[in-house]
């Protein structure tokens, strides 16, 4: 096995630990985006057939529920979603009857709150999520989900609330910002 290339925060206690733990392959974007939708289809076998709900469709009827009255961008914070997402899974919910958008504390807001249909819904699917997550604990172990748990926090500490804003590319996370040396022609395409 190649030796651990070494990080500005090692200390020599650390030598002996690395030297055991292999080197990351691969993108750790990828891989959880491939562990979300994997993790999101077990899920979603549980409360799908039972409610008719997705996993994620539960959880915004979960966070409105302990949130509401809740202002959209209040409610897109909290979920860690942009406000476009959060207007577009709120619509189907909305268009069943289990969530309302009314006016909010001064004209210009809006508040979201559950209906009593969602209420229910939310109740129903409750059972349906803890009959997943104990499924989920039983496929994993106990064990393993709880340092599933402490890593993940661990990492959504270490990452911070903002977003890097360069680049895919390596070098652009730690070259410093340079102006562009170009300039788009009038009428020029763009992406």
């Amino acid at each position: 096995m190649p030796p651990r290339a070494l990080q500005a925060n090692d200390s020599p206690a650390d030598d002996d630990a690395a030297a055991a733990m292999p080197a990351p392959q691969g993108c750790s974007n990828f891989r959880l985006r491939q562990a979300d939708r994997v993790v999101s289809r077990f899920y979603d076998s549980h409360l799908l057939p039972r409610t008719g709900l997705k996993t994620s469709q539960y959880s915004l009827l979960s966070h409105i529920a302990a949130l509401a009255p809740v202002q959209p961008a209040v409610l897109a914070q909290h979920m860690g979603l942009e406000p476009s997402t959060l207007t577009r899974n709120l619509q189907p919910l909305v268009a069943q009857g289990w969530v309302q958008v009314g006016p909010g504390h001064d004209a210009r807001s809006r508040a979201i709150v559950l209906t009593d249909a969602g209420l229910a819904k939310r109740q129903d699917a409750r059972r349906a999520w803890k009959a997943a997550q104990l499924a989920f604990n039983a496929r994993i172990g106990a064990e393993r989900v709880a340092q599933l748990h402490a890593l993940l926090d661990d990492c959504m500490r270490l990452m911070g609330p903002e977003p890097l804003d360069a680049g895919t590319d390596d070098r652009a996370a730690t070259a410093p910002a340079s102006p562009p040396t170009a300039t788009r022609r009038k009428g020029a395409r763009h992406g």
